[in-house]
């Protein structure tokens, strides 16, 4: 199947990661759906190669209407990317329990959600991918991560389990787990990871879009799982 032929769903596409990723396929040829919450920073991306369907993941059905779009209007998807997710590390004293309910709600529940509406999809037409940005979190932990490190780690499990259910078609189930990446999702933090961790050359969203492409790019008959990816400075 020639890229031009391939339809894609990115989540979370309006910033950081989602967002180089969209530029980046786009360039390379695939065919478009992409989602966040922001429709202004969607509406940068929109030509007639990219659809954007603006929403917030965590309302009551918009998933299943999300899905309903993509299928009505091409009768398939071949990639989903499940990259929308928001990130929280706090002490005991300040931890906000409805913030951490709402990462909850859209790290895992969401992303379940979608992953499983879409691969009944995928085994109905035959083929598709999964590619899930996880998190080398999603492997370890560190002191007041953990919230974040369980939703991370919820996602390497459905992803290993989907894998194993998987085994022997066409339906592909990986995840990425990069290190420090510099997005906007720590802009908000009173010291920066980059500072508080001594990372002094974190990773750029366009060092995980080549990870992305790596993997898609492989023959049908390679799996790769897992893929992390770290700075040189990352001591995890």
């Amino acid at each position: 199947m020639k890229t031009y032929d391939k339809i894609c769903l990115i989540t979370g596409a309006s910033s950081g990661i989602g967002y180089a990723l969209a530029n980046a396929l786009k360039d390379d040829g695939y065919r478009l759906i992409l989602t966040a919450r922001r429709e202004e920073r969607l509406a940068t991306l929109k030509c007639d190669q990219v659809d954007i369907y603006p929403g917030d993941l965590t309302k009551p059905g918009f998933i299943e209407v999300l899905e309903d779009f993509v299928f009505n209007k091409f009768g398939k998807c071949d990639i989903l990317i499940n990259n929308a997710g928001m990130i929280m590390a706090e002490p005991i004293e300040t931890f906000d329990i409805e913030k951490m309910t709402a990462m909850l709600r859209l790290n895992i529940e969401a992303a379940f959600r979608l992953t499983y509406l879409f691969l009944k999809r995928f085994k109905i037409q035959g083929h598709g991918h999964v590619v899930n940005i996880s998190s080398v979190l999603g492997t370890k932990v560190r002191s007041t991560a953990g919230a974040y490190s369980a939703t991370k780690f919820a996602i390497e499990a459905l992803s290993e389990a989907l894998r194993l259910e998987l085994v022997g078609s066409d339906i592909h189930i990986s995840c990425i787990e990069p290190g420090l990446v510099l997005t906007e999702l720590h802009d908000d933090w009173p010291v920066h990871p980059r500072e508080g961790m001594g990372i002094h050359t974190p990773l750029k969203p366009e060092d995980i879009v080549e990870a992305v492409r790596y993997i898609l790019k492989q023959p049908g008959y390679v799996r790769i799982p897992k893929l992390m990816i770290l700075p040189k400075d990352h001591n995890i």
